[in-house]
């Protein structure tokens, strides 16, 4: 078996022009958009942590050091920051320093996976920029008077601790140079962002019947389906280092006892009432389908026959809702039936198919005005990224920029 069929899943009988025109694409949309709009905040989702069996930690983590590393100071202070060799960011009126971003950028680097400078630099670079984003973000939620409740708070600590022993917890706490205190802190900032975003957002959205009526008009075709199919969705999980990882995490099982110990870690979340979508684009190693939380799309019942034997069974005669998980050759899929489609034509009127266009439309929209906000408060705060303009002073020269003149204007 080659490498690519071991990575592929479905995907050997199922194309990328199957899933770009298959009927009922709607719901494929929708799990699209939602991913654009989770991630729209935070860029740098590749530079995380490989995860194991401590998979939730890690991501956690990243958000730890980055709100850590750049708490609010008193907004009545009146002086600009001096500016020194180690000052890379200011944003309205508060200093991110170099040690700041690299204190991010240990904790959350992979060491397996070692970087060149120039890769490395520019890994830094993306941080500083989550690191100003977030900045904004909590000072606009001062500004609104936006915090969490308490009983929130414990959800989410519980919730980031829940795969791993207490030993186990505090030993990465203390590895990272971070304590109980530091991680709930953490957990509060990156929930209060949240609020503010669905704040001024999410809740500013809305869908109209019109807008669900035009839209089924113009994409009639897609909501006929010619042939009994099934929607799936996977995660693959492979025994080798593959070429090419699109996932949230970067994580990628290299051994086969790794990849045993990540799918059992998954199944455990699946369980524990995980999203599939989420730890599909968090963890799946197949390039194609994670970035859209690994939905396979509507397949065809013809197209169902063509694939591996035990890749087919855990699909046919599955009701909606049924997971399994498939070993071919070492490499495993996770597999999802999300729901099962008679042949024959859909309107507004079949269950499901109002609910779904409105979704659709709504992260459509969504995505379009949270990237509109995001633009429009970045733009109306002071901010200076001195670590941006020394890399094009230097013209890329790393060297350079590691070490700054003293003093920069």
């Amino acid at each position: 078996m080659t490498p690519g069929q071991r990575r592929s899943g479905f995907r050997e009988v199922i194309s990328t022009q199957d899933l770009s025109t298959g009927a009922l694409d709607v719901e494929r949309i929708l799990l699209v958009s939602s991913l654009v709009v989770r991630s729209s905040t935070m860029s740098s989702s590749k530079w995380f942590l490989r995860c194991g069996r401590a998979c939730l930690l890690p991501m956690v983590l990243l958000v730890v050091c980055l709100v850590m590393a750049c708490r609010s100071k008193s907004p009545s202070t009146p002086a600009e920051p001096k500016v020194t060799a180690d000052t890379w960011a200011i944003v309205d009126g508060q200093t991110i320093t170099r040690e700041d971003v690299d204190k991010a950028y240990r904790r959350s680097q992979d060491e397996s996976q070692p970087l060149s400078d120039e890769e490395a630099l520019a890994a830094k670079l993306t941080l500083l920029n989550d690191l100003i984003v977030q900045q904004i973000l909590l000072a606009k939620a001062a500004a609104l008077k936006v915090d969490v409740p308490q009983s929130e708070l414990d959800t989410a600590y519980a919730s980031a601790k829940k795969n791993l022993t207490e030993e186990a917890f505090q030993q990465e706490l203390t590895k990272r140079k971070l304590t109980p205190a530091d991680m709930r802190e953490g957990l509060r900032r990156e929930l209060v962002t949240q609020k503010v975003l669905e704040q001024e957002v999410g809740s500013k959205i809305t869908v109209t019947d019109k807008e669900v009526t035009d839209f089924f008009s113009a994409a009639r075709a897609q909501f006929n389906v010619p042939e009994e199919s099934y929607r799936i969705a996977q995660i693959v999980v492979t025994p080798v280092r593959d070429s090419q990882i699109a996932n949230g995490t970067g994580d990628d099982a290299t051994t086969p006892q790794a990849a045993v110990a990540k799918v059992r870690m998954l199944m455990e979340r699946l369980k524990a009432g995980a999203s599939f979508r989420d730890l599909a684009a968090g963890y799946s190693e197949d390039p194609e389908s994670a970035p859209r939380g690994g939905d396979m799309g509507l397949v065809p019942l013809s197209k169902l026959k063509q694939v591996q034997p035990a890749l087919r069974d855990a699909v046919l005669n599955k009701n909606p809702g049924a997971v399994n998980v498939v070993n071919t050759g070492g490499a495993y899929t996770i597999v999802l039936v999300v729901g099962h489609e008679p042949a024959g034509q859909r309107d507004l009127s079949t269950p499901g198919v109002r609910d779904q266009i409105t979704q659709a439309l709504r992260g459509r929209k969504e995505q379009l005005l949270r990237s509109a906000y995001l633009t429009a408060i970045r733009t109306d705060a002071k901010v200076v990224n001195y670590l941006a303009r020394r890399v094009v002073d230097a013209k890329g020269a790393v060297t350079q920029v590691q070490q700054p003149p003293s003093l920069l204007k």
